[in-house]
């Protein structure tokens, strides 16, 4: 199996029928894939929605945590029990677009498999109210200045990248929003791909910027400080 497709959710489960049939819309007939549902302790239909659809599409898995552990953990739960080399990740939402799925596949491969790659989605057009696309735009400098991570838009959920990579990152909550750095700490490169964003048509945000400033600046100053540490030696080969 070449792909598989993780989505941590948490009370998402009028997203759930559409955002599937989408996946199956872009991928089947194209690669061989795999769909990971990993519900985050959902207080919802969630489970239940997740259970009446695993009858139906034999490409599911659906993964539950007891109780909520965020989102890291949760891409972290599907990463690890993915069967595909490959690994990308959406947002539970919808506003994600499955249809970018080949665009970054096909990125992946005319990039080449040698060296440590993260194709990462970049929400070039948001479907957002204008307050949060002003948090984003003023986070992603702030980001890009203190971590050099390479990317307009570290925080799209859209991402493709190879499982034994992601496995190797050190693990902390919120690591998510940082595979970028992440992957250029360990020697490797990230590609970004202009994707689609699409307004939220269901349910609410579980994020604000409250929630997320004190968090983000913390994360950001544990991660230069893993930079600072990282160490990437040239290997020679010979007899």
């Amino acid at each position: 199996m070449e792909l598989s497709v993780v989505v941590p959710v948490f009370n998402e489960y009028e997203n759930i029928t559409p955002l599937i049939d989408e996946i199956l819309a872009a991928l089947r007939g194209k690669v061989a894939f795999e769909i990971i549902y990993v519900d985050d302790g959902s207080t919802d239909q969630t489970a239940n929605v997740l259970k009446e659809k695993r009858t139906a599409v034999p490409e599911l898995r659906v993964i539950r945590h007891v109780e909520s552990c965020g989102q890291s953990l949760a891409v972290l739960t599907g990463v690890k029990q993915a069967l595909g080399a490959l690994v990308v990740t959406l947002d539970g939402d919808g506003q994600n677009d499955p249809a970018d799925i080949p665009l970054l596949l096909a990125r992946y491969r005319a990039e080449g498999h040698d060296d440590k790659l993260l194709v990462a989605g970049w929400r070039a057009n948001r479907n957002d109210t204008k307050a949060k696309r002003i948090q984003s735009r003023i986070a992603n400098r702030v980001r890009r200045a203190l971590l050099n991570d390479e990317t307009p838009d570290s925080g799209c959920g859209i991402k493709l990248f190879c499982r034994d990579d992601f496995l190797a990152f050190p693990r902390f909550n919120h690591m998510h929003r940082f595979l970028p750095a992440l992957i250029l700490r360990d020697g490797g490169r990230v590609c970004s791909v202009a994707v689609n964003h699409r307004p939220r048509l269901c349910g609410v945000s579980k994020y604000n910027m409250m929630n997320r400033l004190w968090v983000g600046i913390i994360d950001m100053m544990g991660l230069m400080w893993l930079q600072s540490r990282a160490k990437n030696p040239t290997i020679e080969t010979g007899e």
